[in-house]
């Protein structure tokens, strides 16, 4: 057989998952119908006991194949897909002997829930192994008996916590939760393995403390108590999968209505959406890992907030770096910074003193003649970046990469300073760098291939979506975002309320409204970028925007923008408001961001839709569950969206006017063959 390798060693078997063709394990059809066809064998077999592991270095299995997914498009055949799988668990749970999963790596989704079927689960102690069901973030709920085996196991709200957030546990978390039995190192997993089929201890459970909430009585209250928490991150009309689990655990749920529940929600919209955004990041992350990148060394030059940030997540991810600024206060609060995101992420305080190790303020910067990637994060001017980078040249070594985080300025114009701009590309990262997945990886007119190579490999070496842009003003991300700050600025200045603003955005999906997000950014910097950008754009610089930065209300940072903020940063609630109440104000705000979107698939700042949809996702959290701006636009049409255009044209002057790439067709097509 192709994927599945029985083996017989004495009184147990060995069962070892290497899916043919795949880096990592996940669960196909023809998986599963392969191991449904050794269980028949087994079956038959006096055994003291199966060991299953995987044979892959990546990890045991990563779930279900997502890609098959997308073929399938009738409920009944997705439930019947669910229960599938659940009767080859459920064959595998009902084996005449004892069953020990053997676990390293990820272990996530369809791969937790066959590890749940086994009697018993070994995990390898070490901060790789990762245990989770992540379903909820594709749409979905576990449909292979997760919800069903999960709880008795774990407890009822540590089982409802991991389905509802798709989180991952830790081995040693996961031996403290109850989830698997024993972590030991790599070199004992199978000892330990076969030992366990020898004692065959009494399996374990959850104890009745962390059973009470399943008490019928109590069902109906946790629920209410959980409801608010649960609406905070997911509202029902946009992801109702969080909501389908709470109503299943209600139920206290078969097998049956799971696989049901499963079948409703894997057709709808939402998952189909989520899955496309995840099958744009898989994409992501495979062109990262196309080529070596070299880099071992990393300087960074400027020591704000967004060069301290890419500096600590860089060290964090094992590269050594070096941290250079003119101020040594400066670089004293990056320090700080650094020491408290490693002591919150790493907990292990030797993991936390190797990363402040690795972690070097550099205040003549000593590190540039060391450096295989030499990253500029200052001022986001030309002058300053010009003089820079004329003078790094000179310093770094010659086979050093040379990057800029530059968030609007062609990268030719920064490069006009280089003897050699073959060498440079754009690394631009996106605030806060710690949660936002996406790096635009820039192309200039004379980068290199191998340069953006290198950069693509680095970006997915510290695991980051890299996505490749043309050199143009504002790139895609903030050249998309832009018009639609904008427009949110220009609605406040016709006396709209700032609440009615962002509202209308976060009921239309998105994780923020677009007034709190100026304020988040700093309306300073939406300033310079937006003034940046009205040459090229022929956009308009709302007269607000300057009076408030003139002002030195900057926003969440000074204590005062379009909203006030107390000493901590957070959002005071202001007063109530009396706007106009027959703006359009939805659709003013998503029209711009859809116009702009299709100019730059126009222009060619990306390589087609699907990019489109990967960098607003991944770079601004546009609404997941929608699948990204051009797959909404693929949903909306796009004669309706051109008419609304030309509407609002009319009403409210030309910034409205539909975008010329509106007529061609052919800019709308998916499929780039990977290359996202």
């Amino acid at each position: 057989m192709s994927h599945w390798h029985l083996d017989y060693h004495g009184d147990h078997a060995l069962l070892t998952l290497d899916v043919q063709g795949q880096s990592a394990n996940v669960l196909s059809q023809e998986v599963l119908n392969e191991l449904d066809k050794h269980l028949d064998e087994l079956e038959t077999k006096m055994l003291a006991g199966l060991i299953i592991r995987s044979g892959k270095a990546s990890g045991f299995i990563a779930g279900a194949d997502v890609r098959e997914f997308e073929t399938i498009d009738d409920p009944a055949r997705a439930t019947e897909f669910a229960r599938q799988g659940q009767q080859v668990y459920a064959r595998l749970s009902g084996l005449p002997f004892a069953t020990v999963a053997v676990i390293h790596g990820f272990c996530l989704g369809g791969g937790l829930e066959l590890a749940l079927a086994c009697t018993y689960r070994i995990a390898r102690d070490d901060p790789g192994t990762r245990l989770g069901l992540p379903e909820v973030r594709l749409g979905i709920h576990p449909g292979f008996a997760g919800s069903v085996r999960l709880p008795p196991l774990v407890g009822d709200m540590t089982a409802l916590d991991m389905m509802l957030t798709g989180r991952t546990l830790s081995a040693r978390e996961a031996r403290r939760r109850g989830l698997v039995d024993e972590t030991v190192p790599e070199r004992h997993l199978l000892n330990a393995a076969v030992a366990f089929l020898k004692k065959h201890p009494v399996p374990g459970k959850a104890p009745w403390y962390r059973r009470v909430p399943a008490w019928k009585p109590l069902r109906q209250g946790v629920v209410k108590l959980m409801a608010p928490r649960v609406r905070r991150k997911a509202h029902p009309d946009h992801y109702p999968a969080p909501w389908r689990i709470l109503d299943l655990w209600r139920e206290q749920a078969t097998e049956e209505r799971e696989a049901e529940s499963l079948g409703e929600l894997l057709v709808s919209r939402a998952s189909r959406n989520l899955v496309h955004v995840f099958l744009l990041g898989e994409s992501l992350k495979r062109h990262g890992r196309a080529q070596a990148h070299d880099i071992e060394h990393v300087h960074i030059v400027g020591a704000g907030v967004m060069g301290a940030d890419i500096a600590i997540w860089a060290a964090s991810k094992g590269f050594r770096v070096s941290l250079q600024d003119r101020e040594p206060a400066i670089l004293a609060r990056a320090v700080k910074r650094a020491y408290g995101f490693f002591k919150s992420k790493l907990k292990d305080a030797r993991a936390v003193q190797e990363a402040m190790d690795r972690f070097m303020p550099d205040l003549e910067g000593h590190g540039l003649k060391r450096a295989d990637l030499v990253i500029e994060a200052i001022v986001e001017k030309v002058g300053p970046k010009q003089e820079l980078f004329r003078a790094l040249e000179q310093k770094v070594r010659p086979q050093a990469l040379l990057a800029s985080n530059t968030s609007s300025i062609p990268l030719e114009v920064i490069g006009e300073s280089l003897q050699d701009p073959s060498r440079l590309v754009g690394l631009h990262f996106f605030n806060p760098v710690a949660k936002m997945q996406l790096v635009e990886i820039v192309r200039g007119a004379r980068t290199s291939e191998a340069a953006l190579a290198r950069a693509r490999a680095f970006t997915g070496a510290i695991e980051r979506l890299p996505l490749d842009v043309k050199s143009s003003p504002g790139f895609l991300v903030n050249r998309i975002l832009m018009p639609y700050l904008l427009e949110a600025v220009k609605l406040v200045e016709e006396g709209v309320g700032v609440t009615t603003v962002d509202q209308a955005a976060t009921q239309f999906g998105m994780p923020m409204g677009p007034i709190e997000l100026a304020d988040t950014v700093g309306l300073d910097i939406c300033l310079s970028v937006a003034e940046e950008l009205s040459g090229p754009l022929q956009v308009e610089v709302p007269a607000r925007l300057r009076e408030l930065v003139a002002q030195g209300q900057l926003g969440r940072k000074s204590g005062r923008g379009f909203y006030a903020y107390d000493k901590h940063g957070r959002r005071l609630t202001p007063a109530p408001e009396k706007s106009a109440v027959d703006v359009p104000v939805t659709e003013r705000l998503v029209l711009r961001l859809l116009n702009e979107a299709v100019a730059c698939l126009r222009e060619g700042v990306v390589a087609g839709a699907d990019a489109v949809d990967a960098g607003m996702v991944y770079g601004t959290g546009f609404a997941p569950f929608l699948g990204g701006p051009m797959r909404y636009v693929e949903s909306l049409g796009v004669t309706g969206i051109s008419h609304s255009l030309y509407r609002l044209a009319q009403e409210y002057g030309p910034r409205f006017n539909p975008d010329t790439g509106w007529s061609r067709p052919e800019l709308f097509h998916r499929g780039m063959a990977g290359k996202v």
